[in-house]
């Protein structure tokens, strides 16, 4: 008999999204492939709690949730308690700790994530920015980003753009290919370029599944290691003519490797 997925059941009274990416990035760290979540969003009575914990405790999941108004948060603890279910509060000690190290009292408004701000009309601004001028599409984009990703081809270069956008970040993406010159325009302008490498058997395996993925041949030169090697030495050589900084994003997550380069591009101010 197959087993039954565990649940964690996440809630909130605005969309549910910091929860959700707190419980994900937990899930990582677990061999989680039965983990199953639910959502739950804009909450606004106690009735509704009663019930999601009710099923919560059917399914032996636990709750996650992000309830800024404190009739509710209190409806939770309450109901969890009486029904023996785990819940956690993902922003509760966050905001204790504002209110007694700073003596100041919260908002108590949901959703002010997704508030229509100066810093969201940005970041729409800097993801638009980022498919515009994706793959060196436009070189105009290499003279109006804040940051010019530049590597081989399958470095993360879009991925990481994209994330980075997300951020506000303008960022344009330049591949490097021994047959194409670098443009004039990479080296104008007060940007920061960061080059992106990683190791050939990684670069290797990722271009064949990406052949793969196409229905081309697994032995197009594209995979081949020798072609890897030749475009690798290229970019270096083009890397240290710029004088940029280099991640390898071999071992890295994404995340990661976008908190290095927000840094640099915070010194930089």
């Amino acid at each position: 008999m197959e087993n039954k997925p565990h649940r964690i059941y996440i809630c909130s009274d605005a969309v549910g999204e910091t929860a959700e990416a707190v419980v994900n990035a937990t899930m990582r760290q677990f061999a989680s492939e039965q983990v199953k979540l639910k959502r739950f969003s804009h909450i606004k009575t106690e009735d509704e709690i009663a019930e999601i914990v009710e099923e919560a405790s059917i399914g032996q999941g636990f709750i996650a949730y992000t309830l800024v108004q404190p009739e509710l948060r209190e409806a939770m603890k309450e109901e969890a308690l009486r029904r023996s279910v785990r819940a956690i509060d993902v922003l509760g000690p966050m905001m204790q700790a504002f209110i007694d190290t700073f003596n100041d009292s919260p908002k108590r408004k949901p959703g002010l994530l997704h508030t229509l701000d100066d810093d969201y009309f940005r970041r729409i601004e800097a993801i638009e920015f980022a498919v515009k001028y994706d793959d060196g599409k436009d070189m105009r984009g290499l003279l109006l980003a804040q940051v010019v990703l530049i590597g081989v081809s399958r470095t993360s270069k879009t991925p990481l753009s994209i994330y980075l956008a997300h951020k506000g970040v303008r960022v344009a993406n330049l591949p490097l290919l021994p047959e194409v010159k670098v443009p004039p325009e990479l080296k104008e302008g007060n940007k920061l370029i960061v080059g992106l490498t990683m190791s050939p058997d990684q670069l290797s395996g990722i271009r064949t599944e990406r052949l793969k993925a196409m229905g081309l041949p697994f032995s197009a030169q594209y995979a081949s290691l020798e072609r890897i090697h030749a475009e690798l030495r290229y970019a270096d050589m083009i890397m240290q003519s710029l004088r940029c900084p280099v991640i390898d994003v071999t071992e890295k997550a994404i995340e990661e490797t976008a908190g290095t380069i927000i840094g640099w591009l915070q010194e930089m101010v």
